[in-house]
C-alpha cells in the first residue's frame, strides 16, 4: 500500500520500520520542523528524520498544517493510507479525508481513556495497573475516531514512563501491522468509542515536578515514574538546590514521624515519611547541575543525619 507516515519522537520509529519491513511504499513522511538541541543550540532531527533518512525515504517538515503547503504536498504524493504516530500537529479535515483508506492513527492508550498529549505518563501518575496501544480511524474530534483494534498489557510496578513508552512503541507497531493488513483486505473493524467514558491526558509542565510529602507514599512513587524522563518529580527537602529524583522503592514500613521526616540515609537509599505513614525510600537522583547517581553516591558527599 502507499502511505504517507507523519511521526516525530523514538515511539513512533518501531511503526514507520514496521512499515518499511512490511514492504509498503513509504511515499514520504512528516515530521516536526527541526529544533535546537544542548547548550551549543545545534539543530537536531527528529528521531523519526533520521531514520527515514537512513532508508532514503522523502521527508517533509512543514512548519503549518493549515496555511496550504501541507495540503499541497499531500496531494502531490497521492497517498492511499495517511498513518500518525506521536507527530504533534493536529490534521485538518482536508487532508484526513485526501487518501481512499483514510487516515489512522497509533495511540498509546486504551480508548477512549487518556485521550491527549501525555497518555502513557497519566496513566502512571494515576496508579493505572494497565494500558495499552489503541489503532483508530482518525477523526475531527481528538483521538475519538472509530477504533480499529487495540492491544492491552499491564503495567509493571516498578516501570517508568520512559521504558513504558519503550514497550508501547513496540506494541503498537505490531498492531499497526495487523491493522494495515486487514484495512488491504477490506476486513478491518470498526468499533465506535464510547465517548461517555473519555478521559484526557493533558501536556505535562514544570508544575508537575514538586514532591508533595504530605501525599501517600504510593502516589509519590507514582509521581516519580511517571514524569521521567521529563519534567521529572523534584524535591528540595534534603538539599538547597532542586534535586530530581529518578527512582524509589514503596517499602510498606510505616512510622510515626511526620510527612516529610527522613528516618533513615544510608546505603539503602534515603528513607522519607509521606502522608499516609509510610516510607518510600529515594534510590536514584540528580542534584541541578550534576549527574544521574545513586541515593547512596550522593550521600558521600552529602551525609544526612
Amino acid at each position: 500500500m502507499k502511505i504517507l507516515f507523519m511521526g516525530t519522537p523514538d515511539f513512533a520509529v518501531p511503526s514507520l520500520r514496521r512499515l518499511v519491513e512490511d514492504g509498503h511504499e513509504i511515499c514520504g513522511v512528516f515530521t516536526q520542523p527541526d529544533k535546537p538541541k544542548n547548550r551549543g543550540h545545534k539543530m537536531a532531527f527528529s528521531p523519526v528524520k533520521e531514520y527515514a533518512l537512513s532508508k532514503e525515504l522523502s521527508v517533509y517538515q512543514p512548519a503549518k498544517m493549515r496555511d496550504g503547503e501541507a495540503l499541497a504536498i499531500v496531494q502531490q504524493l497521492q497517498p492511499e493510507l495517511i498513518v500518525v504516530a506521536a507527530y504533534g500537529k493536529i490534521l485538518p479535515d482536508e487532508i484526513l479525508q485526501q487518501p481512499p483508506y483514510g487516515a489512522i492513527n497509533v495511540h498509546s492508550s486504551l480508548l477512549p481513556k487518556y485521550r491527549g498529549a501525555a497518555p502513557i505518563n497519566w496513566a502512571i501518575l494515576n496508579g493505572e495497573t494497565e494500558t495499552g496501544v489503541t489503532i483508530m480511524y482518525m477523526a475531527s474530534d481528538l483521538d475519538a475516531g472509530d477504533i480499529i483494534a487495540a492491544i492491552s498489557t499491564p503495567i509493571g510496578a516498578e516501570e517508568d514512563a520512559g521504558t513504558l513508552t519503550a514497550r508501547l512503541a513496540d506494541l503498537g507497531a505490531q498492531a499497526l501491522s495487523k491493522s494495515v493488513a486487514a484495512i488491504l483486505a477490506g476486513n478491518a473493524g470498526r468499533t465506535p468509542q464510547e465517548h461517555e467514558k473519555a478521559t484526557y491526558a493533558p501536556m505535562l509542565s514544570k508544575d508537575l515536578s514538586p514532591v508533595d510529602w504530605n501525599r501517600s507514599a504510593h502516589a509519590i512513587h507514582c509521581q516519580i515514574r511517571g514524569l521521567l524522563p521529563w519534567p521529572g518529580a523534584s524535591t528540595t527537602l534534603f538539599s538547597d538546590l532542586p534535586i530530581k529524583l529518578y527512582a524509589a522503592q514503596e517499602t510498606g514500613e510505616r512510622s510515626t514521624a511526620s510527612a516529610g521526616s527522613i528516618v533513615a540515609a544510608d546505603k539503602k537509599g534515603i528513607s522519607v515519611v509521606c502522608g499516609d505513614g509510610y516510607v518510600l525510600r529515594i534510590t536514584e537522583l540528580q542534584v541541578a547541575g550534576g549527574k544521574r547517581m545513586t541515593a547512596a553516591a550522593y550521600l558521600l558527599g552529602h551525609p544526612i543525619r
